[in-house]
């Protein structure tokens, strides 16, 4: 707890260091950013991004916080699809229930539904929540391989319940890792600065 808290307490100074804002450092790579924590301290989590937001909103910083979870809540909701999914997953299991909404849950569509909604070309950053609630309708490797098509130059950070070694994402810490190399940890486990900083 003590060394997710050190990482925590350092977000906020990752976030407004002007590499970040600006992509500069990372080559021809996308701003994306992750910033993994385990599990079991995901309600530790929320209440830190609950005291950052407060922060980066004094600081007059221009982004959303982006729930993920609410997201699918929202896109079931507006297709009148959220009670029939509701009731199917009473009558099957949640695997059943990923398998149908593959098509209206697409990551593609997910990724298109965000930028919609957020118009990210007039952020400075999003803040990406809700993964673990949203698991296994969506899969984290998979959103931010579509989200890299529709988020052009702005920086997106996800707040991963799982660990992310650089090259691969592992949710829970007990699910089988997904490669995804084309982000960079926020606040590595030493600490040291962002890559290019």
């Amino acid at each position: 707890m003590k060394a997710l808290q050190t990482r925590l307490d350092l977000i906020l100074e990752r976030i407004e260091n002007p590499r970040f804002m600006n992509n500069d450092g990372l080559g021809n790579e996308i701003g994306f950013w992750i910033f993994d924590y385990p599990a079991k301290y995901e309600l530790v989590v929320r209440d830190y991004l609950t005291h950052l937001t407060d922060k980066l909103d004094k600081h007059d910083h221009h982004f959303v916080t982006v729930n993920i979870y609410e997201i699918i809540i929202d896109m079931l909701a507006s297709r009148g699809l959220l009670e029939r999914t509701f009731s199917r997953e009473q009558q099957t299991n949640v695997e059943a229930v990923r398998k149908t909404l593959s098509g209206p849950l697409s990551q593609k569509k997910i990724a298109e539904f965000i930028a919609d909604k957020i118009k990210p070309e007039s952020l400075d950053f999003v803040l990406l929540t809700g993964l673990g609630n949203a698991w296994p309708l969506v899969r984290g490797h998979e959103l931010l391989s579509a989200l890299q098509d529709v988020m052009g130059k702005t920086p997106l950070v996800l707040f991963y319940p799982g660990e992310y070694s650089g090259r691969d994402l592992h949710p829970f810490g007990m699910i089988d890792s997904k490669n995804y190399y084309r982000a960079f940890k926020l606040v590595p486990e030493d600490g040291k600065k962002i890559k290019g900083s």
